[in-house]
């Protein structure tokens, strides 16, 4: 992808959300090479709970959360002191949310771990190393592309990881970013729209220009159409 000409701060912090599948990935590496910034992805490889996590929700859930935080927090430092453009695989916003308010509500965290882990999200998010991001976008489509594009990456963990489980996260996706309000939210619709296109990417940089100064908790659709 070739870099285009925007009017973006130099130190945008432009964070992706999204379903797993949804290819935040896939745009972070995008978006990073159109507006020249450095892409900050999810630590997945090397993760030492991710396979006994979706083995054992129960048992695990709680040490994956803590992991991800703290990867989380050394990321969103390592930003911060550098002073760069960034567009982020994934928000801190999430991780709490969405994940670890899943498996507290499915039984699989107890109250004390999660009031635990509550505790120092919350605290982190007060530290100066956590600006929020200028613009979130947030990525999504039908359900049925989401679920087929987990089958095609073939990670066999979660293909071996039960319906109901994608299907319960979707919709707490759905519920979540309605009300989420830290920052300018930008809708992509990955059902109607063409995220390799080099103008498809082009209204993505444009709609996020138009959204940098906007006040926190402006919503924008760009749906391709």
């Amino acid at each position: 992808m070739n870099s285009i000409p925007h009017k973006l701060s130099s130190r945008s912090l432009i964070t992706l959300a999204g379903t797993v599948g949804a290819g935040k990935s896939t745009l972070t590496r995008t978006l990073a090479e159109a507006l020249q910034f450095t892409p900050a992805f999810e630590k997945v490889d090397g993760n030492p709970y991710l396979e006994d996590y979706y083995a054992d929700f129960k048992k695990w859930s709680f040490h994956l959360q803590m992991y991800f935080l703290a990867e989380r927090f050394k990321q969103q430092k390592a930003m911060h002191e550098e002073g760069l453009g960034y567009v982020q695989d994934r928000s801190i916003y999430e991780d709490v949310g969405i994940f670890a308010k899943l498996q507290y509500d499915q039984g699989n965290m107890s109250d004390r771990d999660f009031d635990t882990y509550q505790s120092l999200f919350e605290a982190m998010v007060m530290n100066p190393y956590f600006p929020k991001p200028d613009v979130l976008v947030y990525i999504n489509g039908s359900f049925d592309s989401i679920m087929r594009r987990i089958q095609s990456r073939g990670r066999q963990m979660e293909i071996d990881t039960p319906v109901s489980f994608w299907e319960d996260l979707y919709t707490r996706y759905e519920t979540w970013i309605e009300s989420f309000t830290e920052c300018p939210v930008l809708h992509l619709d990955i059902d109607s729209y063409d995220c390799s296109d080099p103008e498809s990417v082009k209204e993505i940089v444009h709609a996020l220009e138009e959204l940098q100064n906007a006040p926190a908790g402006r919503h924008l659709l760009l749906n391709g159409s």
